[in-house]
């Protein structure tokens, strides 16, 4: 579960494991997958961030400096193809 604050400053807390996609139009918007959407004050970054640091506590992950397997696929927040990769 993360902590997410919704536009109305109400704090709730997230199954990670429901979310789909978030984008930011110029909203932060997290699409569910049951279909529902949560416009929160987060921005995409912050919480891509919150949902590593979640995993990296249940799943015992202890290195900080780990990237998460999304950006190592070489795609940046904006969905475009980054040259740095680690492969």
């Amino acid at each position: 579960m993360i902590a997410v604050t919704k536009l109305n400053h109400t704090e709730i807390l997230l199954n990670s494991d429901l979310i789909e996609q978030v984008e930011e139009t110029p909203d932060t918007v997290i699409m569910l997958t049951n279909g529902h959407g949560i416009r929160v004050r987060e921005t995409m970054a912050q919480v891509l961030n919150k949902i590593v640091e979640f995993r990296r506590t249940i799943g015992g992950q202890t290195n900080p400096n780990r990237t998460p397997a999304s950006l190592k696929q070489g795609y940046n927040f904006h969905g475009q193809l980054t040259e740095d990769r680690e492969d």
